[in-house]
């Protein structure tokens, strides 16, 4: 099947481009071997969207966006911009690119890389095969309620308000029980129902929505034990349903797990184009070094494939040849071990690409066919 795809890529902040270079290297590689065409546009965001047009996210960009059948993002943000108001930071435009995608949710799996295993913090009979997928919703909560700065009698006060629907909670949880269906049947829905009355009314329409799924388990769990569990026992979970804030949270909490946070893909789906990102910040102190950790976003890449186009074999391509590099004992900075290669990312995607190749040349012998 060779498809006709138009993917906009949105390199944004920081490393943002490096990574951004990366997965662009791997899309355009797979269209090249398997004869898809894929059309990219190449469009600014966040703080550089700021410094070229004076907002965040200029509406071609956003207009751009949903005529894609596809769009990654590298990463917004950095002190540079950290003077700007608050809603009109780099990171303002991203959560208006979210809006205006209708983009609800957000799938951020994590999963240990085998040959990674020994850079866990965690015992091995902890991580054991460690293998999560954490479903944020992305659409309302704290980042998107009410919020502001009042000031009586001299005393200044901020807030911010946690708010959500029944109508919300329900197409997330839908979202997350179909997932579970396909994998091992389990989800944990993570709240903070003994004292939020936001998490109560999450808690009732998560067990409702489980009505309809009986082949599915559903645990509730607090918040706090959540991330205290993903500590103790990590391989417990399967999928995890959680609100904005909480996914934010957790799914970063659960990247050091696996020995990085340049490590984790995610992918954000809704009413438009998908959009798919490594979960790390732009990281300004490794911008321009040629530091940055490649892997987040090849396999935010692979997500694009297999989720948004289907293409599962060029999806398992790529990230069988990232193992085998892996393998070699090549790490990037971040991921660094005793008695292994550190690279920089450019080399590190030079030798994916050698590999790739290597792989596609003898199919056969690596158990992968075309």
């Amino acid at each position: 099947m060779k498809l006709k795809k138009t993917i906009v890529l949105l390199p944004g902040d920081g490393i943002g481009p490096e990574v951004t270079r990366a997965a662009a290297n791997v899309l355009h590689e797979c269209a090249r071997e398997f004869q898809h065409q894929f059309t990219f546009l190449e469009l600014p965001v966040g703080g550089a969207a700021i410094d070229k047009t004076g907002g965040p996210l200029p509406h071609e960009t956003l207009d751009a966006c949903r005529k894609a059948d596809a769009i990654f993002l590298g990463a917004v943000g950095g002190p540079k911009w950290d003077s700007i108001p608050v809603g009109k930071r780099p990171e303002t435009g991203l959560l208006e690119l979210r809006k205006g995608l209708g983009l609800y949710v957000n799938l951020r799996p994590v999963k240990l890389i085998e040959p990674l295993r020994n850079i866990s913090p965690l015992k091995p009979e902890r991580i054991r095969e460690l293998d999560i997928e954490i479903v944020r919703e992305l659409a309302g909560g704290m980042y998107f309620g009410e919020r502001g700065n009042v000031k009586e009698n001299g005393v200044e006060r901020a807030f911010d308000t946690e708010s959500y629907s029944t109508r919300e909670i329900e197409r997330i949880a839908t979202f997350a029980f179909h997932r579970a269906e396909a994998r091992s049947r389990r989800i944990c829905s993570v709240d903070k129902a003994n004292v939020l009355a936001s998490s109560q009314l999450w808690r009732r329409t998560v067990s409702a929505v489980g009505t309809v799924y009986p082949n599915v388990k559903l645990e509730h769990m607090y918040v706090d034990n959540a991330a205290m569990q993903l500590t103790l026992n990590p391989t417990q979970f399967d999928v995890m349903l959680s609100t904005n804030m909480f996914g934010d949270i957790l799914s970063d909490a659960a990247a050091a797990l696996v020995g990085s946070i340049g490590l984790i893909p995610s992918a954000s789906f809704g009413s438009s184009a998908p959009l798919f990102e490594p979960i790390h910040g732009s990281a300004p102190t490794l911008a321009g070094k040629d530091a940055a950790n490649p892997i987040g976003s090849i396999l935010s890449a692979t997500m694009m494939l297999r989720d948004a186009f289907g293409l599962s074999l060029e999806a398992d391509w790529v990230e069988q040849s990232l193992v085998r590099v892996l393998n070699t004992g090549v790490r990037t900075a971040d991921i660094a071990e005793p008695g292994k290669k550190t690279v920089g990312c450019s080399v590190f995607i030079d030798m994916l690409h050698d590999e790739m190749q290597r792989t596609f040349e003898h199919a056969e012998k690596y158990g992968w066919g075309v």
